[in-house]
């Protein structure tokens, strides 16, 4: 497991988010972001493309796995906006309180282990006026679908890297303090246990 998370893992994410219904996401939500941006969860950079250089200082970037880093280096090299990349996880931000303007995070808390400490250090690196990006997948609201993630999920997590299919994102960002102001919420094309999209920004 430990060969399969560190070489498979990797590479199935890159497969899957490079998917063109996820571009087409990434293309509605990033180019919000302004001044300096936090992403949990850089991947290969699939995002970087599309930060608006007029409106972003500089990118801070967290990304854990040591695959994805490399993957994204030739991106990062592309990118008309500097970008420092970090090693560590969400759980502990080495950032100092309200110094960040806008945080992006896509397809990314849906495999955090601890959810709730990563949101309270976001909320605290953000500053009062800031925004939280997000596009993720999580729990649908359709009772029938709702079984079937559950279900689903101790299997669905060990294959996919830790990836929760149930996870309700609107009712961790609220409790973690944030309160969403732009909301879009819908089924993606293909199977409804991994397909319910939320899309947002919060304050």
């Amino acid at each position: 497991m430990k060969l399969y998370d560190q070489y498979i893992v990797p590479a199935l994410i890159r497969l899957v988010c490079s998917n063109r219904r996820f571009n087409e996401m990434r293309r509605s939500l990033v180019p919000h972001a302004e001044g300096v941006v936090l992403e949990i969860g850089l991947g290969s950079g699939l995002n970087l493309p599309y930060y608006n250089a007029s409106k972003v200082k500089r990118i801070v970037a967290l990304e854990p796995s040591t695959q994805l880093r490399r993957s994204a280096q030739q991106r990062i090299e592309h990118s008309m906006i500097p970008v420092e990349v970090s090693a560590d996880g969400a759980e502990s931000i080495a950032l100092a309180n309200h110094s960040i303007d806008s945080i992006v995070t896509t397809f990314t808390l849906c495999s955090i282990a601890e959810i709730q400490q990563a949101l309270s250090e976001m909320r605290r690196v953000l500053k009062p006026d800031g925004n939280l990006l997000f596009c993720e997948h999580g729990r649908a609201p359709d009772a029938e679908i709702q079984r079937w993630q559950d279900r689903l999920n101790p299997y669905w997590k060990k294959m996919a890297g830790g990836c929760h299919l149930n996870r309700d994102i609107d009712q961790l960002i609220t409790n973690a303090g944030f309160k969403t102001t732009q909301r879009d919420y819908n089924y993606m094309p293909g199977p409804k246990t991994m397909g319910f999209i939320y899309k947002g920004i919060a304050r």
